[in-house]
């Protein structure tokens, strides 16, 4: 869906990706970050951010929590994470970023609370229910400080994806504060919800869901219960464009993490501030068939787009040329992606060993690929920083 977007917009990025490949400076199986373009896009979105006096949260689950990658995220202006599970946390706080927001989307396991809070110390932190809540204000108060905690609401009407479920009745969000203001430890700090906005296919604009105004109603009535400075936590589909109208919805926080790397469903269709910055890159190592077989690892097709023509360059030289591109055939989700299966037909075969580039918006993290941060491209000096696993650490390879 992306490599004719990165072929228009970052062309030398792919062509530097194949010739680090062909000289065998970087791995196959590879999602590849141009962290000279995530740095300027991270300038982007918090000069946007800081114009409309937004809070900004980098998300890096979908690049393999690349400690790269994140330096390159704070070189742009962005200082703090938002880590979507522990293993974020750990890996961010490793690389350098503070961490900005703890317990969105997946809730923190009751025996590493206490660590969190002491390991972190998270700006704020998300609970789904009372228990939860409990449990991060213990871990405060045993680190020595209080906790802001945001409560995850939901309303009748409100999306979720599945298996994402969980909150505070948003009709209870007054009852709702003042029970974390009773904690030791904890205090109430605001609201959240996920997503806040969706990109929708038939229209092929990004609207706001339902969640975003139960976020805007629920603020009103703490407003009205004598509160001020209610923090109200809106990611979902993030891009500089986009941030304004999170402000007037009344969001007072945002979590790029697409956005970083120009790869949110939007940046498919149109041409937003934000460069494409990551490509995935394999090889062919067989041929059967009529096709030729490219390893696999990090294959990954984000359902939030319908079935399309999946496509890599494959070549043994850089290039970005239409010649160059093959249809291809990735495993359906039930299969481990050992291999996919690219279209062998016609002249120029491709050979054991060429190199095969593909635009994903991936995630990187729920992969067997190695994560490769690239900086120099824009230089013309591209050079290797560092070859991590999904866990921001770092892989001996090739040994």
């Amino acid at each position: 869906m992306f490599l004719d977007v990165l072929r228009r917009r970052n062309p030398k990025f792919i062509e530097a990706a194949i010739a680090l490949h062909r000289e065998g400076r970087i791995p196959a199986n590879s999602y590849v970050l141009d962290l000279d373009t995530v740095e300027a896009n991270a300038r982007v979105l918090k000069t946007e951010a800081d114009r409309l006096g937004l809070k900004i949260f980098a998300m890096t689950k979908q690049v393999g929590r690349a400690s790269s990658f994140a330096q390159a995220v704070l070189r742009g202006g962005i200082d703090r994470s938002v880590a979507v599970d522990m293993a974020c946390a750990r890996a961010t706080h490793r690389a350098g970023l503070k961490v900005g927001h703890l317990g969105h989307l997946q809730q923190v396991a009751r025996h590493e609370a206490k660590a969190a809070a002491a390991r972190f110390r998270p700006d704020y932190w998300t609970v789904f229910n009372d228990e939860k809540a409990s449990e991060a204000a213990a871990g405060a108060k045993a680190a020595g400080y209080t906790q802001n905690l945001l409560a995850r609401i939901k309303a009748e009407g409100d999306t979720f994806y599945r298996g994402h479920e969980g909150g505070f009745d948003a009709a209870d969000v007054a009852q709702v504060a003042d029970s974390f203001d009773r904690l030791d430890g904890g205090r109430f700090a605001g609201i959240t919800t996920f997503p806040a906005l969706l990109f929708d296919q038939k229209t092929r604009k990004v609207i706001p869901t339902h969640n975003l105004a139960t976020l805007t109603k629920a603020a009103d009535v703490l407003v009205r219960a004598g509160r001020s400075d209610v923090e109200v936590n809106a990611p979902g589909t993030t891009s500089s464009i986009l941030l304004q109208a999170l402000a007037d919805a009344g969001a007072t926080q945002c979590e790029p993490g697409n956005g970083l790397h120009g790869t949110t469903a939007l940046h498919a269709v149109e041409d937003l501030p934000e460069l494409p910055a990551v490509c995935y890159v394999t090889e062919v190592s067989h041929l059967s068939g009529g096709k030729a077989y490219c390893l696999g690892g990090g294959f990954y097709i984000d359902p939030v787009f319908p079935d399309y023509d999946v496509r890599a360059i494959v070549a043994d030289e850089p290039t970005v040329a239409a010649t160059a591109l093959r249809s291809v055939e990735i495993p359906p989700p039930s299969m481990i992606d050992y291999y996919a299966m690219i279209d062998a037909g016609g002249p120029g075969v491709p050979k054991p060993g060429d190199t095969a580039v593909f635009g994903f918006r991936g995630q990187a993290f729920v992969t067997r690929a190695y994560v490769v941060g690239v900086s120099g491209i824009s230089k013309g000096q591209p050079k290797v920083e560092t070859i991590e696993n999904s866990l921001g650490e770092a892989e001996s390879w090739p040994v």
